[in-house]
């Protein structure tokens, strides 16, 4: 059985106070609204409704916490980008994000998805400029895969590896679809290796 599939729903926090305490291991998965966050979520967990999908931008308004067992974690956080809620959530959403994924001591991997055919949209920079000081692992999946032809799938990888080379942690970068289940192996792999426990400093 893959390690995902032991993925049980624990908890929601809408702001830093509800989260859980900060221990044992968390692996984040952000992207932007529709990047196809829940779905991915959803095949690696081989389940149909662990991460609510939905064709309505911003549908994930809190941090998702979700057990895979020992005190590890696959935490959903909110899509960005989405045009539908007032300034003012955006502002507490943004806010909450940037403050998990710069001080959540839990937090020793982040997977960012990213649709194959918008790749490093200035939010999904802004996200990285959050995250890249902690210097720890990023696995990217470039989502929709199945939407472009081989040679234009290769070419997207190899921009974005292009404009990512100068950061100073490892990073990943593969393509995923949640329709034809391409890169799902590769993505079990990268994702499982995030929750090893690693030598502090």
């Amino acid at each position: 059985m893959s390690f995902f599939q032991k993925a049980q729903f624990f908890t929601t926090a809408a702001d830093w106070a509800s989260l859980p305490p900060d221990q044992g291991i968390e692996v984040a998965f952000a992207g932007r609204s529709n990047a196809g966050k829940s779905s991915t979520i959803n095949v690696l967990s081989n389940r149909s409704r662990l991460a609510f999908t939905s064709k309505t931008p911003g549908r994930t308004q809190h941090i998702n916490f979700f057990s895979l067992g020992a005190e590890r974690f696959l935490v959903d956080l909110p899509g960005y980008g989405f045009a539908q809620v007032p300034l003012s959530v955006k502002k507490h959403w943004q806010l909450l994000l940037s403050d998990y994924l710069a001080h959540r001591n839990a937090l020793k991997g982040l997977v960012l998805l990213m649709d194959i055919r918008h790749p490093l949209t200035p939010l999904d920079r802004q996200l990285l400029d959050w995250f890249m000081p902690s210097q720890k692992p990023v696995v990217i999946l470039l989502t929709k895969s199945d939407k472009l032809g081989r040679g234009a799938r290769m070419s997207t990888v190899h921009e974005v590896r292009k404009a990512l080379e100068n950061t100073l942690q490892p990073i990943e970068i593969i393509p995923f679809s949640s329709m034809s289940r391409e890169g799902l192996e590769a993505a079990e792999a990268a994702i499982a290796q995030l929750y090893e426990p690693r030598p502090a400093g």
